[in-house]
């Protein structure tokens, strides 16, 4: 959350920042900007991210200084990474599936494999994206840090 802060007091310079706890382990960051909407490409009053397809912004993708802290933050919030018969895999799940294209692409340009499965659902699919291919390699490349 310190990393996120910095970030964004870096980038909006002149507003506040600050750390809103919601529950005894949920926090949000706050910082108000009449610039977001843009930067993001999705309205905040047009319904959830979901409802929208929200994707990574082509200005990110085409970057890969921004699609890597971009891919890092995604594997912070929605992101696991855990021990499967000896193997460490990194795991990304959305229910977005523009989102689960934008990881996947990301993942491909910085120059590892992940495979995405979708799960059907009677609410919502839900993709999962999973990297199992040279992850200590992955992880040191996003600066993935466990705290």
């Amino acid at each position: 959350m310190e990393r996120a802060c910095l970030a964004i007091k870096k980038l909006l310079p002149e507003n506040k920042v600050s750390i809103i706890k919601r529950a005894k382990t949920f926090c949000d960051i706050s910082c108000y900007s009449n610039q977001w909407e843009d930067w993001l490409g999705w309205k905040a009053k047009r319904g959830s991210k979901y409802k929208q397809r929200v994707s990574v912004p082509n200005w990110i993708i085409e970057n890969k200084t921004y699609s890597i802290h971009c891919l890092r933050g995604l594997l912070e919030t929605d992101g696991s990474i855990y021990i499967d018969r000896g193997y460490k895999m990194v795991n990304f799940v959305t229910i977005i599936p523009t989102l689960a294209d934008d990881v996947i692409k990301i993942i491909g340009t910085i120059g590892f494999d992940a495979k995405i499965y979708k799960i059907k659902s009677p609410h919502k699919d839900r993709y999962n994206i999973r990297l199992s291919k040279n992850v200590d390699c992955f992880l040191k490349r996003v600066k993935f840090i466990k705290n």
